[in-house]
């Protein structure tokens, strides 16, 4: 296989989808008569697809613009290669258009949540809108209890965020793919084939930008985690902050640790209202995944 050849296979490998941007090169080009700058595709080819073929030596910069190398022989490798295995491979290309325009806006209503941790004028709003909601639990629930309740919530939601928003199967995929690439380098670098490891190098330096697409598919429940969990947090730094306990419930006996204020430091400056609802969350979030089954992780 001549080593153009083995660049478009590679890249292929790692992103089906960019097999119409280079037959959308190749037809404006001329079969690679004309040289072309990005303008002159930009409608049917992205910024990265561009990109990686210049990286890659696809596109060679000529005089005025940038020329395709070998359009014969690219040619040939878009016909010989495997067109099932290349759509089988699951880049993040395909997830990064994941977001929708909801998910955007609980990113931005999220981040403008933590206002509440540093102007009391926000939490004081924050904390009243939600006390509207747990109020009336409060009032008949012991404090501590109310905490372990909405800590068991959070659990719940958490896990139903994660498995309905990640695409576990996807990420697998992403995680084998790199794997095997690396073991790949491995074996190239013991066997000093430097051809391979050249080729080996392109498919990563094509690999990153699949990265950040995944760290976006990763980081997406998160965003709604938070729109939930944040105004809940900020509740209950409203009412221990604030002094609306009331006074017979200001502490609680916690082990191995007796009679404590809620806003002792248990773990250095962490205070203990804020210990109990992580580890109350944390132990509940387990014993959900378990009971319904649901893998939140990959691996």
């Amino acid at each position: 296989m001549a080593r153009i050849e083995r660049k478009v296979a590679g890249l292929i490998m790692r992103d089906a989808g960019i097999v119409e941007s280079i037959r959308t090169v190749l037809e404006k080009s001329g079969d690679g008569k004309v040289e072309l700058d990005w303008a002159d595709v930009r409608g049917e080819v992205t910024s990265g697809h561009w990109g990686r073929l210049i990286e890659t030596g696809i596109l060679k910069e000529g005089e005025k613009g940038f020329q395709v190398s070998d359009a014969v022989t690219i040619k040939q490798a878009i016909e010989n290669f495997d067109q099932p295995r290349a759509k089988k491979s699951k880049t993040t290309s395909d997830t990064e258009g994941k977001w929708t325009k909801w998910d955007k806006a609980a990113a931005i209503f999220a981040i403008s949540l933590f206002a509440g941790y540093s102007f009391a004028e926000v939490r004081e709003v924050i904390g009243r809108g939600v006390d509207l909601l747990i109020g009336p639990a409060d009032a008949v629930l012991p404090f501590y209890l109310v905490i372990m309740i909405l800590a068991l919530f959070t659990g719940l939601y958490s896990t139903l965020l994660q498995a309905n928003l990640m695409d576990m199967e996807k990420m697998g995929e992403y995680q084998s793919e790199m794997k095997e690439l690396q073991e790949r380098q491995k074996e190239a670098q013991k066997s000093g084939d430097k051809e391979e490891m050249e080729r080996l190098r392109e498919e990563q330096m094509a690999a990153m930008g699949d990265q950040m697409g995944m760290f976006k598919l990763q980081f997406r429940p998160m965003v709604w985690i938070m729109v939930f969990t944040i105004p809940v947090f900020l509740w209950i730094y409203w009412k221990i902050l604030s002094g609306n306990i009331d006074a017979n419930e200001v502490t609680i006996t916690v082990p191995f640790v007796g009679e404590a204020d809620w806003t002792e430091g248990l773990v250095g400056p962490i205070q203990l209202w804020i210990v109990w609802y992580f580890m109350s969350s944390m132990a509940f979030t387990q014993v959900i995944r378990k009971a319904l089954n649901i893998r939140t992780s990959p691996t």
